[in-house]
């Protein structure tokens, strides 16, 4: 393969060297393209442009193929736990066993919040988004650690950050939970693990018991490991161009949460409840709406089923579906939404039309089902998403910040007018 791609450009001929990435990736690095030719690229969406090298995540959508730092989503997800994959991407490697214990231990150990903190929830109206809300609390932890602020961290300070950030996620997504709900927050346990704790917070009353289902800890701990990291999508890149302008890592994952909340982005898994409910309300004929999913003039999408990433079944789907089938089993849920769930999987899984397009059930479609069965209202399924998120976007903060890259700043192509003159016309 040549190590140059040649451009022929307006008669003048550009060599662009090519980048060649670890699994056979070809890129072409257009880095001097402007300065060479005074010509920039355009690709609405970036949808075929390589904005960074990374080393944290390989993604195949062709193939079904998702691996963090090399090991497969499937052996993460069967054998690691949340806070064993968010020490890889973070770090780079898996812990040793003395490294896993100062990471766990130091997590623990950060997980309360200022009381102040609960004051800010006074100001908001009732009935107020918990993504709105989330975006707005991780933002504002920079005022109570001011030292967050400092563009160039030594390497202590910015671990401490990010140990502090990871440690207190879950304890404010509990509090946005029992917030909404006017239930008065649970604090931390810290002699229980990462996943555990967040349950307890979340589901625990003050006067009442609260016994951890081992089966919801197993779930939730794959919807977060599911979660983690996904390459250079929406939030990611977001949280990376945030962070090219040295902006501070709470404002950078609130800008990830913000791109998150999106319906198109972290939204769908919501969108699937909505669609679920909707289909209820119309009667629950399942059959219907496949068909409506089918005519081509019919706007109707099914919510859940494919991916635009994805061109084969989502490897995390394949995951997760089974501990949906198992929370559904424990509980006995006798939810007819859920039923309709099952209906439309089973009924489109036999369906050549999606078997040929491969429009299988994707990550999103069972995630909703699973934090239904388990209680969670539905405005807080991308809160959900966002907790699981976390160490992936830090990784990405991290890996540019590390790369010492420049600040973001795409080019355009202007369609306006071309210069006009002034004249008093213009003020009538």
């Amino acid at each position: 393969m040549s190590e140059t791609a040649r451009l022929s450009l307006q008669g003048k001929e550009v060599d662009l060297p090519l980048i060649i990435g670890s699994e056979n990736e070809v890129g072409i690095d257009i880095s001097s393209l402007r300065s060479e030719t005074g010509a920039v690229t355009v690709d609405v969406g970036y949808k075929n442009t390589g904005s960074t090298t990374s080393s944290i995540t390989y993604l195949d959508g062709e193939a079904g193929i998702l691996r963090h730092r090399g090991y497969s989503i499937e052996d993460l997800a069967e054998n690691a736990t949340f806070m064993e994959v968010a020490y890889l991407l973070i770090n780079g490697e898996l812990p040793t066993q003395q490294e896993y214990e100062d990471w766990d231990y130091q997590i623990r150990h950060h997980t309360l919040v200022n009381e102040d903190m609960e004051n800010i929830f006074k100001a908001w109206p009732t009935g107020s988004h918990p993504m709105g809300q989330l975006t707005a609390m991780i933002s504002s932890l920079s005022s109570f650690y001011p030292e967050s602020l400092n563009p160039n961290p030594n390497e202590e300070d910015q671990h401490r950050t990010i140990r502090r950030l990871i440690a207190k996620m879950p304890t404010i997504v509990a509090m946005l939970h029992k917030k909404n709900l006017g239930h008065p927050i649970i604090y931390p346990k810290n002699k229980l693990d990462y996943v555990s704790n967040f349950l307890n917070m979340t589901f625990k009353n003050v006067t009442e018991d609260y016994e951890i289902d081992p089966i919801f800890v197993e779930a939730m701990n794959k919807l977060l490991i599911l979660h983690a990291d996904h390459e250079q999508n929406c939030s990611a890149s977001t949280v990376r161009i945030v962070g090219s302008a040295h902006s501070n890592l709470y404002a950078c994952i609130a800008a990830g949460i913000a791109a998150l909340w999106g319906p198109l982005h972290g939204g769908a898994n919501q969108k699937v409840i909505e669609m679920l409910e909707a289909i209820r309300e119309d009667g629950g004929d399942a059959r219907k709406f496949i068909a409506k999913a089918k005519d081509k003039n019919d706007p109707f999408r099914l919510m859940g089923f494919g991916h635009r990433v994805y061109k084969n079944y989502d490897p995390r789907a394949l995951i997760i579906k089974k501990s949906c089938d198992d929370i559904l089993n424990k509980l006995g849920v006798k939810d007819p939404v859920l039923d309709i769930a099952k209906q439309l999987e089973e009924t489109a899984l036999a369906d050549d039309y999606f078997v040929e397009r491969k429009l299988f059930p994707n990550v999103d479609f069972y995630s909703g089902i699973i934090y239904r069965a388990m209680g969670f209202p539905v405005e807080m399924f991308t809160v959900l998403f966002a907790l699981g998120r976390l160490p992936g976007w830090i990784a990405q903060w991290k890996e540019m910040r590390d790369q010492n890259q420049p600040i973001g700043r795409p080019r355009q192509i202007y369609t306006g007018h071309v210069k006009r003159d002034w004249t008093a016309r213009a003020l009538r």
